[in-house]
């Protein structure tokens, strides 16, 4: 097992080539995004802000926009049969199922961003243009990645609207729920904005698309997991993290490994169809509110033997939240040496197995629990086991 970590130092920072904001969006798209608005907004506490659709000008799609924290998630779908006349966003549907199409970063300068990225061997997707309303202007542009994902670069200086042009603020899909345990106020912020989103893709193609984020994008690499650790008795993959230089922006980059059986890599790339968002981690500063809440809204988590707990305590030490309470709600723990986190996994969150969540919970340590990855990777094991897909 290999770890390396990288920082970078403050003035390497400033010299930034390619400076970010931070995410702006993740952006899905889905067979029915009203749905998916309702599922959002039930099960994980998400507030629908705004809307583009039919009743707004846009023939071709309907678009729900979520937001939870920081966190912002789009969800779109066609509106008309693909067959007549075959939008991309139909076609990506019916190849990959319900998954994420565009990872969006928010840029001081859109222009400036795309320029540095297509000088340095990137795929133009929509070259850098303006779009506005009473609110003010937005300047956006595209670039490809690994699959059919794409980097909308936004630079939204300035612009007070709900979300883009072309979209209008929109009253919340429903209230927010006060369920068992949250108090009477409600869900208040399950989770404040996105930790990092993980893409996988084929095999042997992992350092092709890390070395395209450092030469594209300027950024870093921030840790790698290879080897024994980061493997089970039947399967194992590789992973390593990219980031830009103020670590807003993480991007774990997986790919399957030769072992004795599928991978969860490899089942992620025959049912999506290819390289693609595995899944997105949400911070949160109260991770058992956050799972208790969710659990009672429906979603399910992978589940983790109490043999995990039995010596979780000698390694990990104590936490914010007791040992007991971990076990109940199988909340994982790892510690290194900046500190200590609390992370948790969602089944896939479609039929399909492909896309899932995080919930993490970060107490100084920047990892990435790699104390958990044996764990859970049995646990997600034990999953693709009762699918058939092991």
């Amino acid at each position: 097992m290999t770890q390396t970590t990288h920082h970078v130092p403050h003035t390497a920072r400033q010299a930034d080539p390619f400076p970010v904001k931070g995410m702006d969006a993740v952006v899905f798209a889905v067979g029915n995004a009203k749905q998916a608005a309702h599922y959002y907004s039930t099960a994980f506490g998400m507030r629908l802000v705004a809307y583009s659709g039919p009743e707004t000008g846009s023939r071709e799609t309907a678009s729900y926009v979520l937001e939870n924290g920081s966190a912002r998630f789009v969800l779109t779908s066609v509106v008309k049969p693909a067959t007549t006349w075959g939008h991309f966003l139909a076609e990506h549907v019916a190849e990959h199922g319900d998954g994420v199409i565009d990872l969006a970063i928010e840029v001081p300068d859109a222009r400036r961003a795309y320029a540095y990225a297509i000088e340095h061997g990137a795929r133009s997707v929509t070259e850098p243009y303006e779009t506005k309303d009473e609110h003010g202007t937005v300047v956006l542009a595209a670039i490809a990645t690994y699959g059919t994902t794409r980097h909308t670069l936004v630079e939204r200086t300035g612009y007070d609207g709900p979300y883009l042009p072309g979209y209008v603020a929109a009253d919340p899909v429903v209230e927010p729920p006060a369920w068992g345990p949250l108090p009477a106020e409600g869900w208040g912020s399950t989770f404040q904005a996105i930790d990092h989103c993980v893409g996988n893709v084929e095999l042997g193609r992992m350092n092709e698309w890390v070395e395209f984020y450092n030469r594209v994008m300027g950024f870093t690499n921030m840790k790698e997991f290879v080897g024994d650790d980061i493997a089970t008795e039947y399967s194992a993959l590789m992973s390593k993290v990219v980031a830009d230089g103020t670590l807003k922006v993480k991007f774990p980059i997986n790919e399957p490994a030769i072992a004795k059986k599928k991978s969860q890599i490899d089942e992620y790339l025959e049912f999506y169809g290819g390289a693609g968002v595995q899944h997105i981690a949400l911070n949160t500063n109260d991770i058992v509110r956050t799972v208790r809440a969710m659990r009672a809204a429906g979603v399910q988590f992978l589940d983790t033997p109490d043999s995990y707990y039995d010596t979780l305590g000698e390694w990990v030490g104590d936490t914010r939240v007791p040992l007991d309470t971990l076990r109940e709600l199988k909340i994982l723990a790892d510690r290194d040496e900046d500190g200590y986190l609390l992370q948790i996994f969602t089944k896939p969150v479609q039929d399909r197995p492909t896309v899932f969540f995080e919930i993490i919970e970060r107490h100084g340590s920047m990892g990435f629990g790699k104390g958990n990855f044996k764990a859970l990777f049995e646990a997600i094991e034990r999953e693709q086991g009762l699918r058939g897909n092991l």
